[in-house]
C-alpha cells in the first residue's frame, strides 16, 4: 500500500507569548523570553520557585472567547486547546462542507489535564464535605476532553482520541495523526497538545522533584540549555494545535500548504520514570525511525528544534544522541540545533505543537531559531551548532523535532518545505 502524504495547512498557539502562532514565532525569533514573575497564582507564601511562562490574565481573558457561564466550565488547559483549535481551524479555512465527518478527526492530549479543577475541587470537598464540588469537576479535569470539546466544536466524527505521553503528549499526537492520514483512516485531523499546570500542586510537586529552575530574581535568565549555569527547567503552559491534511484533498479545496510531514519515530527508555538513558541511546533510535520513516539520510536536515528542557542529564543525553545519528559539528558543519524552551519554557503536554509550529516557520522563513541564554557553554554537551543567542538566516529545507516525557517516552517528528 502507497502511503498518503500529509501536509499542515493549518496552525494555532496559545503560549506565554500571547494568542496566536504568529506571536509565539516572533517571540522566539527575536530571541525574546516569555519567562516571568507568577501573578495568577496570588499569594506565593511557602514556594521556593516563583517563575514561570505563564500566560498572564491580562493577555488570555476567558470571556473574550467563552460566555461566562461556558467559560466557568472550562479549566485552563480546554480553553487553551479550544482557541488554539479555532486559529488552526480557521488559519486552514476548511469548512464541514469540505469534508466527510467521519473523516475528520481530533487527536488532542494533556500531559496534565486539569490541575486548576482539581486543587478547587478537593478544596471545596475538604471545607464542604465529599460531594460538594462542581459536577462539572470530571469533565473539566480529565486529559481526553480536548479532544471531545473541539470535536463537538467542529463537528469532527472521526477518530478521536488522546494520547498521554507526559512531554511527549502532543508530538505522539501529531504523528498518530499523520498515521491515521497516511493509512487512509482520515482525510484530515486535529493534533496538538495543551497545558495548565502552574498551580500550588504543579509547582509545588515539580519543585519537590529538584527539576525546576530556582533563579527568581533573573526570571529572563532562568531557562538556559546547554548552559553550564542552567540549574532546571521553566514550567510553562498554553496550547500547540496543527490541521494535518492529505495532499490531493488539501490541494482539491485550494488550501494554503504550509509544510509537508515527511516522518515520524517513537521508542521508550525502559530506563527510569524521570531521568532518560545517559548515553542517549532510545532517543537516537527514535531519531533514526524518523529518519528511515521519512526516507531521508541524516545529511539531509538542516535543523532540530531539541526537546532542550535546560537540565542537566536531559541536556546531555539529547545532545550525545544527536552527535551519534547525525554527527557532531565537525562532521555536519550545516547543522543547526536549538532549544526554544530557552524563551518559552517548557509548555509539557503541549510542547511539541508549539515546536512543530516553530519548525515549520523556520522552514518558511529560512531562518532558526536561537538558544538564548547561552553564555557558558557546558562542555558535557556534545559538540554541535546551539546557534546561541541570536537568530541565524540559513537554508532550511527539512527541520527535525524532539519530544521527551517522564516515564521514557521519545517521539521525533520531521517537516519538509513543500515543493
Amino acid at each position: 500500500m502507497t502511503k498518503r502524504r500529509v501536509v499542515i495547512t493549518g496552525m494555532g498557539v496559545v503560549s506565554p507569548f500571547g494568542v496566536g502562532a504568529d506571536k509565539l514565532w516572533e517571540g522566539v525569533v527575536n530571541g525574546k523570553s516569555a519567562v516571568s514573575k507568577i501573578e495568577n497564582m496570588g499569594d506565593m507564601t511557602g514556594h521556593a520557585v516563583l517563575i514561570g511562562g505563564e500566560i498572564k490574565e491580562s493577555v488570555f481573558n476567558p470571556i473574550d472567547y467563552f460566555e461566562p457561564k461556558e467559560a466557568k466550565r472550562l479549566d485552563k488547559f480546554l480553553q487553551y486547546s479550544i482557541v488554539a483549535a479555532r486559529e488552526a481551524v480557521e488559519d486552514s479555512k476548511i469548512k464541514e462542507s469540505d469534508i466527510d465527518p467521519y473523516r475528520f478527526g481530533v487527536i488532542v492530549g494533556s500531559a496534565a489535564g486539569g490541575f486548576h479543577t482539581i486543587e478547587k475541587s478537593y478544596a471545596a470537598m475538604l471545607s464542604k464535605g465529599p460531594t460538594k464540588c462542581s459536577p462539572f469537576t470530571i469533565p473539566m479535569l480529565i486529559t481526553d476532553m480536548c479532544a471531545g470539546k473541539i470535536s463537538i466544536e467542529f463537528g469532527a466524527k472521526g477518530v478521536n482520541k488522546a494520547v498521554i505521553t507526559a512531554c511527549a503528549t502532543a508530538a505522539h499526537c501529531i504523528g498518530d495523526a499523520f498515521r491515521a492520514i497516511q493509512y487512509d483512516e482520515a482525510d484530515a485531523v486535529i493534533a496538538g497538545g495543551s497545558e495548565a499546570a502552574i498551580c500550588t500542586i504543579g509547582l509545588g510537586a515539580f519543585t519537590a522533584a529538584k527539576t525546576l529552575s530556582k533563579r527568581n530574581d533573573e526570571p529572563t535568565k532562568a531557562s538556559r540549555p546547554y548552559d553550564k549555569d542552567r540549574d532546571g527547567f521553566v514550567m510553562a503552559e498554553g496550547a500547540g494545535i496543527l490541521v494535518l491534511e492529505e495532499l490531493e484533498h488539501a490541494k482539491k479545496r485550494g488550501a494554503k500548504i504550509y509544510a509537508e510531514v515527511i516522518g515520524f519515530g517513537q521508542t521508550g527508555d525502559a530506563h527510569d520514570v524521570v531521568a532518560p538513558c545517559p548515553d542517549g541511546s532510545s532517543a537516537a533510535k527514535a531519531m533514526e525511525f524518523a529518519l528511515k520513516d521519512a526516507g531521508i539520510k541524516p545529511s539531509d536536515v538542516q535543523y532540530i528544534n531539541t526537546h532542550g528542557t535546560s537540565t542537566h542529564l536531559g541536556d546531555i543525553a539529547e545532545t550525545m544522541a544527536i552527535a551519534k545519528v547525525f554527527g557532531d559539528k565537525t562532521q555536519n558543519p550545516d547543522l543547526r540545533v536549538s532549544s526554544t524552551k530557552s524563551e518559552t519554557g517548557h509548555m509539557l503536554g503541549a510542547s511539541g505543537a508549539a515546536e512543530s509550529v516553530i519548525c515549520v516557520n523556520a522552514i518558511n522563513n529560512d531562518i532558526v531559531p536561537p538558544t538564548i541564554n547561552l553564555d557558558n557553554l557546558d562542555e558535557e554537551v556534545a559538540n554541535l551548532n546551539y546557534v546561541p543567542n541570536k537568530a541565524e538566516k540559513t537554508p532550511v529545507n527539512i527541520a527535525l523535532t524532539n519530544s521527551f516525557g517522564f516515564g521514557g517516552h521519545n517521539a521525533v517528528l520531521i517537516y519538509k518545505k513543500y515543493n
